[in-house]
């Protein structure tokens, strides 16, 4: 939607009433430093923290990467939203009277603010709803269930708002339409009835289950799981797909863990509902659940705000469906996990069971459920146990295929320390107890194994910092990043084409003057065509020096015509290409520089990666010098 412009009475009140310690710890696990808090950097990848948050000048500042601002700042660089966005949602959040400059779109603005509002409160009258159906006579068999079959007490069955849904085809929909008057179209979107397939009206999702309410981050319910209480198939059904509720990125119970994963430093993901609500009800809080499909990047990335360490331990089933379940959660989030940006351990519990069933299986399951996740193994161990788990390495067929099965693991770490340790560990293994034979499958796994194919930090004597820039690239990087910067003031129409162009290839503007400028521009996205370099020359009077190295793009000469719109596009992918080049160029003195750091013969594999990382770059900038010249 268009967002009018907000009066500045509203945007001081969000500035003075929002805290941003509060902001930044819902996405960054922050730790006291002095006066100030300090984190790892959510705007770059970093093993050490160096971004700091002020609450006394509410102000943040990464000393990696320069990123720095108030909350209003950091919410619009982490969620990629507008300004207005951003302030609308945190007055909202923290009930602020809402005003805008343009009277007659209030309606409006109201109108698309209420719909997230409204389906907020039908989904938290529904659990309402469903949790007083429990206690009727017709929620007697869901609430049995509950307290006998799951052993479930009263005070956790409150926790995490448990109910039941009625048996009938509309019972929901007559107490929420009918009754409450709450518009069809809410109803539905919320994703609590459906269309009726044949002929009219409409049927409730939910029927004669036991309702289990997910929530946000913030603890509002945005869709429900449900468990059947007879032979329905599927056993477990969750909410559809809605404007509040996408699956692949949420997280069961990460309301009540987060405090948790945080103290603990880590996080547990189990795969049923009724595992982690068991684990809670144990005292074992940090524990999470996935929604019935592979865990996401996204989930993980999730879970990753609230652990320093990023240590995520999966128990999922140890059975044939819990081994296929943990082996598609490592496939898909194998990019995080190979580049050492998650660590994964497994813990698959004695008997095959799950969480709920191992708790209950002996008075001192508790104790013993956390001993076994100290005790868990690291995600590669645990795919290298279960490559010769049943396998005699004494028939020639079957160790080959263990060996096969063992380099296409090894081919996939990217560390080269991690590689150097499994190498050896695999080649114990294959040795079968004959220490003379380590060596010759040692030798045998490492020529088998390809180079790292992705980012690899080679061992290095010493500290080596990136090279500057050398002064022709400089001027390539002037010119190039001038070239954006004026299209972006003079033609309005390719503005996105610009901020995408950025955003996809993850270049950045390098030079201070326009890093700057860019800044502000960014800060001033909402502002129209017309009004955007006035107030971009009004900000600019704060950095005279800085003005005057920029004035020259706030101007059109004959020298650069940014307002031919013809040549725009080409002006763009040219001034992009640029961009690259330069960055390509600094990679690759990067990579000389880290080789002459090198021992030839005790670093052969780091020599070699660099080799091929240089080769590959080189071929790179001559595409990229090929592609200007074309353009150009």
């Amino acid at each position: 939607m268009e967002v009018p412009r907000l009066h500045p009475d509203t945007i001081e009140e969000v500035k003075q009433r929002v805290d941003i310690y509060d902001v930044i710890s819902e996405y960054v696990v922050l730790r006291k430093r002095g006066k100030d808090f300090v984190g790892l950097c959510p705007f770059h990848d970093e093993k050490t923290p160096s971004f700091s948050v002020s609450p006394s000048k509410q102000m943040y500042y990464c000393f990696g990467c320069q990123a720095g601002g108030n909350a209003i700042k950091f919410l619009m660089d982490y969620k990629k939203q507008s300004f207005s966005e951003v302030v609308l949602d945190l007055a909202r959040r923290h009930q602020i009277s809402i005003k805008t400059l343009e009277p007659e779109q209030r309606q409006e603005l109201q109108r698309q603010l209420s719909l997230r509002e409204q389906l907020y409160e039908v989904l938290a009258l529904t659990g309402s709803f469903y949790q007083h159906a429990l206690r009727q006579p017709q929620g007697e068999v869901a609430l049995n269930y509950l307290k006998r079959d799951r052993n479930l007490s009263e005070e956790t069955i409150g926790q995490f708002q448990l109910g039941y849904a009625p048996a009938g085809w509309e019972t929901l929909y007559r107490y929420l339409v009918e009754q409450k008057r709450y518009p069809i179209a809410i109803v539905e979107q919320a994703g609590l009835i459906k269309p009726r397939k044949t002929g009219n009206g409409y049927y409730d999702v939910f029927r004669d289950r036991v309702t289990i309410p997910i929530c946000d981050t913030q603890g509002r319910i945005i869709g429900f799981g449900s468990r059947t209480l007879g032979a329905e198939e599927p056993k477990y059904l969750n909410s559809p797909e809605t404007p509040l509720f996408d699956k692949s990125k949420t997280l069961f119970a990460l309301d009540k863990a987060r405090n948790s994963i945080g103290k603990d430093d880590r996080a547990i993901v189990v795969e049923g509902y009724f595992d982690a609500i068991a684990l809670h009800a144990a005292g074992i809080t940090n524990v999470v659940a996935s929604l019935g499909t592979a865990l996401t990047q996204d989930q993980i990335r999730l879970l990753m705000r609230y652990t320093e360490s990023k240590r995520v331990i999966f128990n999922f089933d140890a059975d044939k469906a819990g081994t296929q379940a943990t082996h598609r959660a490592i496939s898909e989030i194998e990019p995080l996990v190979d580049a050492g940006q998650v660590q994964i351990r497994i813990l698959n519990l004695p008997g095959g069971k799950d969480a709920d069933e191992f708790l209950k299986s002996s008075a001192d399951a508790v104790d013993t459920y956390r001993q076994l996740i100290q005790s868990a193994p690291l995600w590669f161990d645990w795919q290298i146990q279960q490559l010769i788990q049943g396998r005699d390495l004494k028939q020639a067929d079957q160790f080959e295929r263990v060996a096969q099965n063992m380099v296409k693991l090894l081919d996939r770490l990217e560390d080269s320390n991690q590689r150097s340790y499994y190498l050896r560990y695999c080649a114990e293994i294959l040795s079968q107890g004959d220490s003379r034979t380590i060596s010759l499958h040692l030798n045998s796994l490492l020529a088998q194994i390809k180079k790292p194919k992705r980012q690899f930090t080679p061992k290095v004597k010493q500290t080596v910092q990136p090279p500057p820039l050398v002064l022709a690239e400089k001027s390539l990087l002037d010119e190039a990043e001038a070239d954006l910067l004026g299209i972006y003031l003079h033609c309005p129409e390719y503005r996105s084409a610009i901020v995408e162009a950025l955003e996809e290839t993850e270049l950045f503007f390098s030079l201070p003057h326009h890093r700057l400028l860019w800044q502000q521009i960014m800060e001033l996205r909402e502002v129209s065509s017309d009004r955007l370099i006035s107030q971009l020359q009004d900000r600019l009077v704060q950095f005279p020096e800085r003005a005057n190295q920029l004035s020259h793009l706030f101007q059109i000469t004959e020298t650069k015509q940014w307002e031919d719109s013809t040549r725009a596009p080409i002006m763009i992918r040219t001034a992009i290409a640029s961009l690259e080049q330069v960055a390509q160029e600094k990679y690759r003195r990067y990579c000389l520089q880290q080789l002459q750091q090198l021992d030839p013969v005790q670093e052969v594999e780091q020599m070699h990666y660099l080799y091929q990382e240089i080769q590959n770059t080189t071929q790179r900038i001559r595409e990229l010098e090929k592609r200007r010249r074309c353009e150009g």
